[in-house]
């Protein structure tokens, strides 16, 4: 369910700025999903056809690009794909990790008409 909010605000990222480029139509978002990222693309598209009924982004085609989980070592430095939750740099087997990507969900880009 927290998907609603978080369209709730993409909805109002887009119109902001399909209004500002003096749109008359969305026609597709792009967006970005991380691996990680516990939003659900079929509850976006679920909300996003109920807010945006009625506006310019009615009916827009959304494009989802799914990042990698990907975590850099805080001791070597070495940035690698996260597979199955394991974090262990595979260089020096630390386990002091931060995530680099993979959390994210973004308006990569619209396009409009």
């Amino acid at each position: 369910m927290h998907e609603l909010s978080v369209v709730e605000s993409m909805v109002g990222v887009v119109l902001k700025h399909a209004e500002g480029n003096r749109a008359e139509k969305v026609t597709s978002i792009n967006l970005v999903l991380g691996e990680m990222s516990t939003i659900m693309e079929e509850p976006v598209k679920f909300y996003f056809e109920i807010l945006s009924k009625g506006t310019i982004a009615q009916g827009a085609e959304l494009n989802f690009e799914r990042k990698p989980l990907i975590a850099r070592c805080s001791v070597c430095g070495k940035e690698f794909k996260v597979i199955e939750y394991d974090f262990t740099c595979p260089d020096c087997g630390s386990l002091e990790t931060e995530i680099v990507s993979g959390r994210e969900f973004r308006v990569e880009s619209i396009e409009i008409e």
